[in-house]
């Protein structure tokens, strides 16, 4: 099972589950916390090979990951746990998490905020994704990762988010890494099955100003998607509950709490 940790606030509040993105851990969310606390019990997991689940692959598959494999993780979490529905806040890839999960059980999920969602791989990112594939097992992997950070966070405001995850992705090992960078190749067939389909649940995407690798692609969604929300802000890049917490807690919190049944 995901290694995971639960803050409650009363037996009475919703939970909500936050999923963090590849190279990252539960540990992002350390701005999110006491905010969220406050009104929700909260679990925080941290997904296969990350964070506390490191040695969680030994047990389970060594082959490729899925990402239905990887959702179902979560969902086991909540099964342990005896929580049948949840929030969920999910940043990055972690979007694409919560969108497959949600797509596998929407009877778990009452809603979702999707920070720094990837919704659609634009020219350059399908580009990286293709260069590392051909170089992952010739570059050391942390290159690799380093240079994805600098690509999606360029900006010197993007810094410490930056640094944030590099440091994260250090604790990976290499298969660990390739197993996950392996996701890349079959995210962009699922990305287009998610544009054709809006979710059924109120769903929120908090997106930063400057995080021009998704940005875009999220506005062409809700052009679509009519019943979706986005909340753009200002001076933040593509990791915006880091580069901006304030306004991300403000955000979420508000719109949670519209959904929330208690």
């Amino acid at each position: 099972m995901l290694h995971h940790r639960t803050y409650t606030c009363s037996p009475e509040a919703d939970w909500v589950v936050f999923v963090h993105g590849a190279g990252g851990s539960s540990s992002i969310w350390f701005r999110q916390l006491r905010a969220f606390q406050a009104h929700f019990n909260v679990l925080m997991v941290d997904l296969r090979g990350h964070g506390g689940s490191a040695a969680l692959t030994a047990a389970r598959e060594q082959g490729a990951y899925s990402f239905e494999q990887v959702s179902r993780d979560i969902v086991e979490v909540m099964d342990h746990l005896g929580i049948g529905r949840a929030h969920f806040v999910g940043i990055s890839l972690g979007s694409v998490l919560i969108r497959t999960l949600a797509e596998l059980a929407p009877d778990r999920v009452q809603s979702v905020v999707l920070g720094g969602a990837i919704t659609r791989l634009n020219r350059r990112s399908r580009f990286l994704v293709a260069a590392g594939n051909l170089f992952k097992r010739v570059v050391p992997f942390m290159w690799l990762y380093r240079l994805f950070a600098w690509v999606i966070m360029p900006r010197r405001s993007n810094r410490e988010a930056r640094n944030l995850f590099i440091s994260e992705a250090r604790k990976l090992c290499r298969k660990e890494f390739l197993r996950w960078f392996r996701l890349t190749w079959k995210v962009n067939p699922l990305l287009r099955l998610f544009e054709e389909k809006e979710l059924p649940m109120p769903t929120l995407y908090i997106m930063g100003e400057d995080d021009y690798m998704f940005l875009p692609a999220v506005q062409a969604l809700l052009r679509k998607h009519r019943n979706s929300l986005l909340e753009i802000v200002r001076d933040s890049g593509h990791v915006v509950n880091v580069e901006q917490p304030a306004h991300f807690n403000h955000a979420a919190l508000r719109f949670l709490q519209q959904h929330s049944v208690r």
